[in-house]
């Protein structure tokens, strides 16, 4: 069983800053596409931002210019920076991990909340 471990959610107030971290096993790190999702309640799980692993990077235009995503591959750690953070932000952020061999694979973390307070 493959494990992604999140770290990093909290409380913080609007305009503020967070970092989440997600660590994953190195033999999916190197192979995998390493992104983050956010799930707000009532809302379906969309994409915030992936990282290719030669450093490809897509953003949601609702991020852009706000968040960035980063990977450190000695360290098999994806990190999502969060500045200018508005009260809409607020969700369970999940670590997601997409190996493609022939047939597509997503492995999921656990997910941290994330609040940002007005």
């Amino acid at each position: 069983q493959v494990e992604l471990v999140e770290s990093g959610g909290g409380l913080v107030q609007a305009g503020g800053s967070l970092r989440l971290s997600c660590t994953a096993p190195g033999s999916i790190f190197r192979i995998s596409t390493m992104a983050w999702y956010r799930q707000a309640p009532g809302n379906q799980r969309e994409l915030v931002a992936s990282i290719t692993r030669i450093g490809s990077i897509n953003y949601d235009d609702s991020v852009k210019g706000r968040f960035t995503i980063s990977r450190d591959n000695a360290k098999n750690t994806v990190y999502l920076q969060m500045n200018s953070l508005k009260p809409e932000d607020t969700a369970v952020y999940y670590c997601n991990a997409v190996v493609v061999l022939g047939i597509r694979r997503d492995y999921w973390g656990q997910g941290t909340q994330v609040t940002v307070s007005s």
